[in-house]
């Protein structure tokens, strides 16, 4: 296989144009994860790529991914080190980009605990949000309007392979509507985070079904969250903070969840 030493290949600026512009990823139906880590976990929920490019500082552990990759269909491409690294978003490349076919994780028939994302535009609170909701075994995400693209390269290195394993869907308020109270056989309580003047969390039954929204750090929950919701919860803060991030505070959220169901 011929190293590709250009950066004009055609190939690689498929991959460019993915890593870059979210109307190609949607149009594609495809994204790009890097590192080995991500390839690990990609692999080891059963997602496939269609092309896999790495370079010669690629470690063991990734040529390892590259052929599980391979073995699944995946065009392995060699390309020089120094062109593999400019694509790179990290400061430390790996020598390994996997493009992933886009999939969506089938949603649990009766639902208890859903995450709604509301206007979060920050990658890095979004792959952090992604990461907490898998951990805490959270069934599915709902992105609503205004979210940022979960499949951009920031949210991918933050969420740490939570798109591999958690249920993730870019819908309209309507569809978030129809998922907390229609389709579920037991409706779910629409609870907001907020900053201030909810319910304090500790005093709050989340035994019930729930779908927790949580809002953007700027603007807070939309006018269409606002509508949906049927109660407020605010973690109390006795050092009167003003806020707190708004990853740190689904975390904090969604494990008293955890706590009050395994109590």
């Amino acid at each position: 296989m011929p190293m590709i030493t250009s950066a004009q290949n055609p190939r690689l600026q498929a991959v460019r144009a993915l890593l870059n512009r979210r109307a190609e990823r949607d149009a594609r139906s495809a994204f790009v994860v890097e590192g080995v880590r991500l390839a690990e976990e990609a692999l080891a929920g059963g997602w496939t790529a269609r092309l896999v490019p790495t370079s010669a500082q690629l470690s063991e552990r990734g040529r390892q991914a590259a052929a599980g990759f391979a073995a699944r269909g995946a065009d392995l491409l060699e390309v020089e080190p120094r062109l593999l690294d400019s694509l790179s978003g990290t400061e430390s490349p790996q020598g390994i980009l996997a493009v992933l076919e886009r999939r969506d994780l089938p949603l649990p028939p009766a639902p208890d605990f859903l995450v709604v994302a509301d206007g979060i535009r920050d990658p890095g609170n979004l792959g952090t949000l992604l990461r907490t909701c898998a951990a805490a075994g959270v069934q599915a995400v709902l992105l609503a309007p205004g979210t940022v693209d979960p499949f951009s390269p920031k949210v991918l290195r933050a969420g740490m392979g939570a798109h591999f394993r958690l249920p993730i869907r870019q819908v309209d308020w309507q569809a978030i509507h129809s998922h907390c109270r229609t389709i579920p056989p037991r409706p779910l309580n629409i609870l907001l985070a907020d900053a201030s003047g909810g319910t304090p969390l500790w005093h709050t039954d989340l035994h019930q079904p729930v779908a927790l929204v949580i809002g953007g750090e700027a603007e807070g929950a939309s006018p269409q969250a606002i509508a949906a919701l049927d109660d407020r919860i605010t973690i109390p803060m006795p050092g009167r903070f003003e806020s707190l991030n708004a990853a740190v505070a689904a975390a904090i959220i969604l494990f008293e969840v955890v706590r009050q169901r395994n109590a």
